[in-house]
């Protein structure tokens, strides 16, 4: 007996942790299953020998540990082999490639899925995060098991956070809260989700946490009698009603507690007076009849019922919630489900695994976490940058949810504080390109209204119309927010691709050629030099003003596409005007400075990156530009111009009652819309003000000034152009 008590207390940490996983995976795997487990903690073993972490502890024990939680959860062999070779890719020799020779290519995914990006060229810690979540999600698409290892991976991580630095814990800790634990929230995963809460709680703030802990345990002695009382009331009156429940108090967890106190500023007490239950019933019928019987015994607080039964939450949660006053005054939260969505709200998708006999169920969840994914990876094809795609999930993971139904009575489910624009992505890419306007229960509303529980929302689409930027003000969800951008970033892609190529030609011209007559080997020669993949990527950079049209037009007109071009500042080449519009989009812009209308006298400048930017000659910014000789251009307005161009013009008039009134309906008479006005100074007997209006032209905008001048209130009139 004192041999075999020597010897297990000789016995290794990682030796215990896989006898440990043995069992567990024994109750549910067969032997050759078990055996591939095994053999990957000898690989593992090997690969991380020598390697120790910062607590002192072979590192092994780490991935180990990983697989017994997952173990808990009865993942599958290859789930448990990916869970304990997590690492080797990244801190080992090993290839992927021989992970697949030994345990299959799926193996060999999962591990590459969960693996970090170890050589990244970003500027900063966040960046590399943020790849390396992006990374993650785009392996959880084909394989969801990814995500269960990596929140595994990382509630171990946590549990040995004890040993780091405490501004690592910290960061270690915010980057769980923010990201991981989100995401177990929004895959069901409740019972992982609060224990990451919690062990980030307490690395973050260890006195808070302390201070709470120690209060809410002093509470709970004065609690445990009421608590009785109101759980012995509702066994009662369920057995009078001969429903057959099981009845358990809740205790709010710290995590919870403290961010309620945050979020409403109230006391520990406030928080810890709502006394809160869950029942649980056989099946759905059970669940409403409860609950009839709840209101009964206890009266409901107005507004605060939840169905999640007949909607359920996006990560497929499903339950009854009710607020009800109890005896002495107090606050009692009751939740209402059966046994089966218990089981499924506390393992999520993970139920996959863990409850066989409830596949069906458990696929709903499958399903949820899917359209979730399809959802995200549609965004992160637009996505500019990590950084952005861990903005917009962000976004999608901390909201609350409003339902919402289309004509035809289906309910689209959105979070709190969604517009109209919103909606419209949510029921396709293509109708949020082209709405112009929508109706709520019938009625006609702008687009940016903001959508409540229960309303029906028909959106109003038309062929000539196209996202705003200003849109991006009003969205919430990342679908949204990403096809927005992502069009407008195409559109504007496709402006600079015209202009570049009207610029071109417009040089190409001055010396005699044509963009379509240049052979092909001369144009792919100059891509060369230019090192731009394609003629259209050369077009963009010219007309987005990264590149001068002239040079690249010298360029090609000479016999030696090699040749060093010199410019000659004194080059007397005739050139030709470039003929706008005005409304040509994003790459060509009117400036606010001195707003430019059709007739005036204007200059075009190139902003690197933006494109042209049009300037009237006498403002005082165009002659900075004309000192930069290689940056502007000859531009002029064409001859069949339609449509409105704002002006701005400065008004001295007499402060009087009616005064502003009779200036707009004067510029109303005159086909004209005023866009802003600004008050300038004031005082008994005067008022300067600011007005931008829209006009047609110089002509239009003479007969405007004219029809002022004439009125007796109007002291003096200039028009703003700089």
């Amino acid at each position: 007996m004192l041999e075999i008590a020597d010897t297990i207390e000789r016995e290794l940490p990682q030796d215990k942790l896989v006898r440990r996983l043995c069992t567990i995976l024994s109750s549910y795997l067969d032997q050759a299953q078990i055996d591939q487990c095994v053999q990957a903690y000898e690989l593992g073993a090997i690969a991380h020998a020598g390697q120790f972490r910062k607590s002192g502890e072979a590192y092994i024990c780490h991935p180990v540990s990983v697989a017994i939680t997952l173990a808990e959860m009865h993942m599958d062999a290859n789930g448990i082999t990916a869970a304990i070779l997590h690492d080797v890719i990244e801190d080992t020799p090993i290839s992927k490639k021989e992970l697949a020779k030994q345990f299959g290519t799926e193996v060999a995914e999962l591990v590459d899925g969960v693996t970090k990006l170890t050589k990244i060229d970003t500027k900063s810690h966040a960046e590399a995060q943020a790849e390396n979540v992006r990374k993650m999600f785009l392996a959880m698409a084909n394989d969801l098991r990814v995500i269960i290892v990596k929140l595994a991976d990382r509630l171990h991580n946590m549990q040995t956070l004890g040993v780091m630095p405490p501004p690592k814990k910290r960061r270690i800790a915010r980057e769980t809260l923010d990201i991981y634990a989100p995401i177990a929230n929004r895959l069901g995963m409740n019972n992982i989700r609060q224990k990451l809460e919690a062990l980030s709680f307490e690395a973050m703030y260890p006195m808070r946490h302390a201070v709470l802990n120690n209060a809410v345990k002093k509470a709970r002695g004065n609690r445990r009698k009421i608590v009785d009382i109101i759980e012995s009331s509702i066994k009662n009156r369920l057995e009078q009603a001969g429903i057959n429940c099981d009845v358990a108090g809740r205790e709010k967890n710290l995590y919870s507690i403290y961010k309620k106190m945050l979020s409403k500023r109230i006391p520990l007490a406030a928080v810890f007076d709502v006394y809160a239950f869950r029942i649980f019933c056989d099946d759905v019928d059970t669940c409403y009849r409860v609950l009839g019987v709840m209101h009964n015994l206890y009266k409901p607080f107005p507004g605060r019922f939840k169905d999640y039964i007949a909607l359920p939450k996006a990560n497929g949660y499903q339950s009854l919630h009710s607020v009800l006053m109890g005896p002495y005054g107090v606050p009692i939260e009751v939740q209402i489900r059966t046994h089966e969505m218990h089981r499924m709200s506390e393992s999520g998708i993970a139920a996959h695994w863990l409850y066989k006999s409830d596949d069906n169920k458990a696929e709903k969840f499958q399903d949820h976490a899917n359209e979730w994914l399809r959802d995200l990876l549609e965004i992160q094809k637009s996505a500019g940058d990590s950084l952005e795609f861990i903005d917009n999930l962000k976004v999608d993971l901390f909201s609350q949810e409003v339902f919402v139904f289309t004509p035809q009575g289906a309910i689209i489910k959105l979070p709190h504080g969604a517009s109209i624009i919103d909606f419209a992505y949510a029921v396709h890419t293509d109708v949020g390109n082209a709405c112009v306007s929508a109706r709520i229960d019938k009625q006609l509303v702008p687009l940016q209204t903001k959508l409540e529980n229960g309303f029906t929302v028909e959106v109003i689409t038309a062929t000539w119309a196209r996202p705003n930027p200003l849109w991006l003000n009003y969205v919430l969800t990342a679908k949204a927010r990403s096809g927005i951008r992502n069009y407008l970033k195409h559109f504007k892609q496709q402006e600079a691709i015209s202009l570049g190529r009207r610029l071109l030609e417009k040089e190409l011209h001055v010396l005699h050629l044509h963009l379509e007559d240049i052979d092909k080997d001369k144009l792919q020669a100059l891509l060369q030099i230019m090192a731009k993949p394609s003629l259209d990527d050369l077009l963009e950079d010219i007309g987005l003003g990264n590149q001068m049209p002239f040079l690249v037009a010298k360029h090609i007109a000479q016999d030696d596409i090699h040749a060093t071009v010199k410019l000659d500042d004194n080059d007397q080449t005739q050139k030709q005007p470039l003929v706008i519009k005005g409304t040509e989009g994003m790459v060509i812009t009117l400036a606010k400075c001195c707003r430019p209308i059709p007739g005036d006298p204007i200059i075009g400048y190139f902003n690197p990156g933006k494109g042209i930017v049009v300037h009237h000659h006498e403002c005082r910014n165009s002659s900075l530009v004309r000192k930069k000789q290689t940056n502007w251009l000859d531009v002029e307005w064409s001859k069949d111009l339609d449509g409105d161009f704002p002006v701005e013009i400065r008004l001295e008039v007499l402060n009087q009652r009616g005064s502003l009134a009779t200036i707009a309906s004067t510029i109303s008479e005159l086909n004209s819309n005023i866009e802003n006005v600004t008050v300038v100074d004031q005082d008994d007997r005067i008022c300067i003000d600011l007005i931008t209006l829209t006009v047609k032209d110089r002509v239009h905008l003479a007969k405007i000034m004219r029809r002022l001048k004439e009125l007796s209130i109007v002291l003096k009139l200039t028009r703003v152009k700089a």
